[in-house]
């Protein structure tokens, strides 16, 4: 990606599709509508597609955009799976992990350029980046929230003895008492009636105890944290910010603001942009996997790589093949206690199953408008689960709704809804005459989707709730196994009575003993977690209470302080604890076996029950529910029950009540999450982002157009792939004798290409930053340390889990082949960089599969591999190595290195032709061997070489493969030209040197 380092300057011609320029707003706005080409296969084009031509015909300048590419996206019904076309996204999204390496990368090219003599301030993203700080907080300190905390102060630094005392004590049995301090814990303050003026503001309320619902001043752990995160990472920190004032359109997001896909959702997202006085629909492309959450919005969006990112910032479009895109048709009405979780569970399952694997999913039919805006993004997050590349919803009525409770001025809805339905990206799901034509068509129909839980051993035993109190039936007669208790019969109905507080009970089998609600794993839908607080409110309105044994041992652990915000804003928090769900603290409490004791008079009926051998778990039946049906279950005491025919209690006026009397309905559930959880997120962190950070705003940076690197950090380290750099574009150069530096197998991930983790005490890092001066506590992680390519080239191969067969065992190890010596990966990579000998490496199957990780590809170029010999290549791994100049060369079908006899001893040399195109076949030559193998058209020049080869010496001869170099690209413009050692005729600019730069 270091090619484009200036803007090519184009003729100014008048661009080929001026013709459809149009405008809005009396002629302000200006944008090119695809409908004046009259053209009827348009309006047949799903809109997903519609947003790749809108893109196409923008930014068509016959060099990377031709017409030929505006045409073949038109006629995508015949050129699907075929065309390969280039998409230029509006922005780039990058998290800092992923993010540091790429504007590292950029700070280097302005040191390179300003070496021949060529301003630096030239080197700007061409595309506007947003840089989003989330991943460098780490837990130092932590204060344990639940009951009977073994170690409620947690951390051990020095200033651990300073400030109040941090003791919780035992949760005593009564559920009353109103001080601070004397429930469930304590705040982090000895009285919380009067909070400081560092109170944290959620719009305009304060953060409360969890305890007690009282205001209290940031928590010491949070704050020593965030000290934590200043001092670890303030070299990266530094960095960010002077590239936030030196590059143009790069705008870091700093710590504390929000994760990458929230700050996308919640701050970023337009759904439309404006530049330049055109509007266009809002794209991105992302290095974090949660990017296609945005397609729930009506934006157009997916992941890739930090090589891909790169080119994209430069200006380079993304190079794919036109998808097929599959027609989800959502009909049928909800049932009325199925829950968000379950629809997405439910549509992710369906997709699973359908084989839709690297195919664009888009949303239709008259069932998508009842899914909230938060229903949406949930479900578009799924996309790895079934493996689609999106899961677009186009913009409709929902949409706007959702945006008019954001940060959208009135102004800017109806500039969005105008020029959306100008350009026929905006959808009326109700009416069928609007559905466009796909691929094919898979029917969802969501009254099928019924509420299920799960258990009662086993969370993949999924039960629907209406076949709930069979199920358990069934599960009483069957034999002790994973579903089974082997009940007798004459057990199976047996009642036992105790004594609670005074009043006589009864348990038997199916009794319910604990409840528990948790949001750790729904916040990113809060709808069911203001379902099951309306359902309780509904519950204490109508006179339903918890039986006390059962209320005893109830719990509320909502996954952050803003659940806690949203459930108290709602109004629903007082009725949670009515029934006995009160807030008890922030983290895993009863899912993990945190949980008091249960009263001995429980505990002993329960033994009475079963009246076998004394067991130390009372509670052998375990169901994971949504968050609404624990509280349904708590109120009927027992999983034995039938909510459509049975009733949940009788009220002291002995009226009975039914689930279906006070289940909430989804238009009640999803305006309250409207009015108080989306708007106060928003709020929070539109605040957030303009107040900025504390930390952030007091970190000083240099002012300076190139970088002043320090040569003693550790951190941000100027890389090497510039070393060499030319004017000139060199030809692509052959590989003379090269030597295997790794001989692996199949399923190679990035994860043995590239760890991410912590840096090993013995690895080749390791013993870098021990140079350095460092502690191995000092160390941090692979992914901390991306700017640094002293380090990641270290950390290449460095997985402890790494399979060479060279070695025989897992390691990073690696056999260096001239000395016949054992060596660390690096160790061996940098004696024969000495020495001049290029490198290659045999693989098996999937080479290159995982999450995308830039340093997957330039890991192994720093180590000075030229070429990949594999049975098969992850597609996104593939175009990086084009990326970064190593081939990716693939062996032919029934061909790999087992079958050749290949040791991984042997010399390579591969001859490079002038002109290089997609699916070329090359031949690989292979010295010290004695048989030939290959290619027939390359066999009788094998046999010629052989021939000649035995008159000169009998001992030495040659053999040739014919691996097939493979590309995702039949446009040769769109995958070379950004390799520093393959370049077509398209690459402009400056060109690095195809020797690896070590």
């Amino acid at each position: 990606a270091g090619i484009m380092l200036i803007n090519v300057c184009f003729p100014s011609a008048e661009p080929p599709y001026s013709h459809l320029i149009d405008t809005l707003k009396d002629g302000r706005i200006k944008f090119f509508n695809p409908q004046k080409l009259n053209d009827p296969r348009y309006d047949k084009l799903p809109l997903s597609i519609r947003v790749l031509l809108e893109a196409a015909i923008r930014n068509c300048d016959g060099f990377y955009t031709k017409e030929e590419d505006v045409q073949n996206i038109l006629d995508w019904q015949q050129q699907q799976n075929k065309a390969e076309v280039p998409f230029s996204p509006a922005r780039v999204l990058l998290q800092d992990f992923t993010g540091i390496p790429a504007m590292v990368d950029l700070a280097a090219m302005r040191d390179a350029v300003a070496k021949h003599g060529v301003d630096p301030s030239l080197v700007n993203p061409k595309c506007p980046t947003d840089l989003i700080v989330d991943h460098s907080l780490q837990i130092d300190y932590s204060k344990c929230a639940i009951q009977n905390a073994p170690n409620p102060g947690g951390g051990d630094g020095p200033n651990q003895s300073q400030g109040p005392s941090r003791s919780t004590p035992s949760r005593p049995p009564s559920r009353g008492g109103s001080q601070c301090g004397g429930q469930r814990g304590s705040c982090s303050k000895a009285s919380c009636s009067d909070p400081p003026a560092s109170v944290q503001q959620i719009e305009n309320t304060p953060l409360l105890c969890p305890f007690h619902l009282k205001p209290v001043s940031e928590t010491e752990t949070a704050v020593k944290n965030q000290e934590m995160e200043l001092i670890r990472n303030k070299e990266r920190l530094q960095f960010f910010k002077w590239c936030s004032k030196a590059f143009k359109n790069v705008n870091v997001v700093p710590p504390d603001v929000g994760a990458v896909h929230q700050v996308n959702l919640e701050y970023l997202s337009r759904v439309v942009q404006v530049s330049d006085g055109f509007i266009y629909p809002d794209s991105v492309v992302g290095t974090d996997s949660h990017t296609t959450m945005i397609n729930g919005l009506g934006i157009l969006g997916w992941g890739v790589g930090g090589i891909e990112s790169e080119a994209v910032m430069l200006g380079q479009p993304v190079s794919l093949t036109l998808p097929q895109v599959v027609g989800c048709k959502l009909v049928g009405s909800i049932n009325p206690l199925t829950t968000s979780i379950d629809i997405v569970l439910g549509i992710t399952k369906h997709l699973r199953q359908a084989g839709i694997a690297g195919k664009f999913v888009e949303f239709f039919g008259p069932g998508v408008s009842q899914l909230s805006a938060p229903d949406r993004t949930t479900i578009a997050n799924m996309c790895p689960e079934y493996n689609a590349t999106v899961s677009f919803f186009p913009v409709d009525q929902v949409t706007l709704k959702h945006f008019k409770k954001t940060n959208f001025t009135q102004d800017k809805l109806e500039l969005l809804e105008s020029y959306m339905k100008a350009v026929k990206l905006f959808r009326s799901y109700e009416d069928p005459s609007e559905d466009p034509e796909y691929s094919e068509v898979i029917e969802i129909n969501l009254s099928s989707m019924v509420p299920h839980v799960s258990g009662p051993k086993r969370p993949q035993d999924r039960v629907a709730v209406s076949n709930m109190k069979e199920d358990f039936q069934s599960c009483l007669d069957e034999k002790v196994g994973f579903k089974g208790f082997h009940i007798s019969k004459e057990k199976q109905d047996i009642r036992v009575p105790f004594l609670h507080c005074g009043q006589e009970y009864q348990l038997g089998h199916g009794s319910v003993v604990i409840a528990a609600v948790i949001s750790c794993t729904n916040n990113c839908n809060p709808s069911v977690m203001l379902t099951a607080g309306l359902l309780a409110k509904k519950a204490v309105e109508a006179g339903l209470v918890v039986k006390p044994y059962i209320y005893m041992r109830t719990s509320l652990a909502p996954g952050s302080g803003m659940v806690t915000h949203y459930l108290s804003t709602s109004g629903v928090l007082p009725y949670f604890s009515q029934l006995g769900f009160e807030v008890i603290g922030y983290g895993c409490a009863t899912c993990v076996g945190n949980t008091a004791p249960l009263p001995e008079a429980v505990v002993d009926a329960i033994k009475q029950a079963l009246r076998g051998p004394p067991v130390c778990d009372c509670v052998r039946a375990n169901y994971l529910a949504s968050p609404p049906l624990v509280v349904a279950y708590a109120l009927a005491g027992t999983v034995g029950i039938d909510f459509e025919k049975e009733p949940l209690g009788v009220t002291p006026e002995g009226k009975e009540v039914y689930l279906h009397d006070i289940w909430p309905s989804r238009e009640e559930v999803q305006q309250t999450e409207e009015d108080t959880v989306i708007s106060s997120i928003f709020k929070d962190v539109r605040g957030r982002m303009e107040k900025g950070n504390t930390f952030w705003n007091n970190i000083e940076c240099p002012d300076s157009v190139v970088f002043p690197w320090d040569h003693k950090s550790t951190y941000i380290r100027s890389p090497s792939f510039f070393s060499k750099l030319t004017k000139e574009v060199p030809p692509p150069q052959s590989i003379d004798n090269a030597h295997v530096l790794l001989f692996l197998g199949h399923n190679v991930t990035t994860d043995h290409i590239s760890p991410a983790g912590s840096i090993a005490r013995v690895s080749a890092a390791a013993k870098y930053l021990l140079s350095k001066r460092l502690t191995p506590r000092e160390f941090n992680s692979y992914g901390a340390r991306r700017g640094n390519d002293a380090v990641m080239t270290r950390g290449t191969f460095a997985s402890i889990k790494l399979q060479n067969r060279f070695i025989g065992k897992p390691g990073p190890k690696t056999l260096h082949i001239p000395s016949g010596q054992t060596l660390d990966v690096f160790e061996a990579a940098d004696r024969y960089q000495r020495d001049g000998i290029p490198l290659i490496i045999l693989a098996g199957k999937d080479y290159g599969s995982g999450n995308s990780r830039d340093w997957v590809a330039k890991g192994p170029y720093l180590l000075g591999v030229r070429a990949v010999i594999a049975e098969s290549f992850e597609k996104l791994h593939k175009n990086q190595l084009v990326g970064m100049g190593i081939m990716p060369l693939q062996f032919l079908p029934g061909q790999n290195a087992d079958s050749l006899e290949l040791s991984g001893k042997e010399r390579f040399t591969i001859s490079l032709p002038e002109n290089l195109s997609p699916n070329q076949q090359l031949t690989v030559k292979v010295r010290n061997r004695r048989q030939s193998f290959g290619h027939p058209n390359s066999q009788k020049k094998i046999n010629t070489v052989h021939s000649r080869q035995a008159k000169e010496s009998p001992s030495t001869s040659q053999h040739c493969l014919t691996p097939r170099w493979t590309s995702s690209s039949s446009n040769m413009e769109g995958t070379l030209d950004m390799s520093p050692g393959l370049c077509s005729e398209s690459a402009r600019g400056l060109q690095l040197s195809p020797e690896p730069a070590g």
